[in-house]
């Protein structure tokens, strides 16, 4: 019986944590970096191409939405509106101003366990609904814990980020930085 006793207590005790979601590898898994459908192309009006290895590992509806928007051409011209030195560039949306999107509905947050580094990209979204990222997106400059599982991280940088470096900094800028052409298969 005291068995028993002992064996419900620790059984309690277990349900009684909360569930962990699983830590993802910094690397994605060999088998999304081979598929050239998981690499975004971004070339700018500032020069240079940004290549972007996404992670349909970590985040499947938002790496499918970014396939499915740059594959229709939705981020060509549109601009880096929102560029803070030191901290990110916001682009992808098509009335530049910050409150646009697509015609498509909002995504439900895919928060994960990938870090924000340099080179990050994550879905953009209001500040009060988790639920509301849609076409925006942000390219760290450096590193920033305040937001790591508060946003959906779909991606990283893999080549470009000089490129990124150049982007024109303000909020917009008085040039801000275009998206010449926004490709799949980079």
């Amino acid at each position: 019986m005291k068995l028993f006793a002992l064996a419900f207590a620790a059984f309690a005790l277990i349900a009684a944590q909360p569930a962990t979601e699983p830590v993802l590898p910094i690397n994605p898994p060999a088998s999304v970096i081979a598929d050239p459908a998981n690499k975004l192309s971004l070339e700018l009006s500032t020069g240079g191409t940004v290549v972007i290895q996404l992670r349909p590992d970590a985040a499947p509806m938002h790496v499918q939405r970014i396939q499915t928007l740059a594959r229709s051409g939705f981020y060509n011209g549109t601009v880096f509106h929102r560029v803070i030195p030191g901290f990110m560039a916001q682009g992808g949306d098509p009335t530049a101003t910050g409150e646009g999107g697509s015609q498509l509905p909002d995504l439900k947050a895919e928060f994960n366990t990938l870090l924000h580094l340099r080179g990050t990209v994550a879905a953009a979204r209001t500040a009060d609904d988790t639920d509301s990222a849609n076409s925006q997106f942000y390219i760290m400059f450096g590193r920033d814990g305040t937001l790591d599982n508060k946003y959906t991280v779909f991606g990283r940088v893999i080549s470009g980020m000089d490129a990124v470096d150049k982007i024109a900094p303000g909020q917009p800028a008085a040039e801000p930085t275009k998206i010449v052409r926004a490709s799949i298969g980079g």
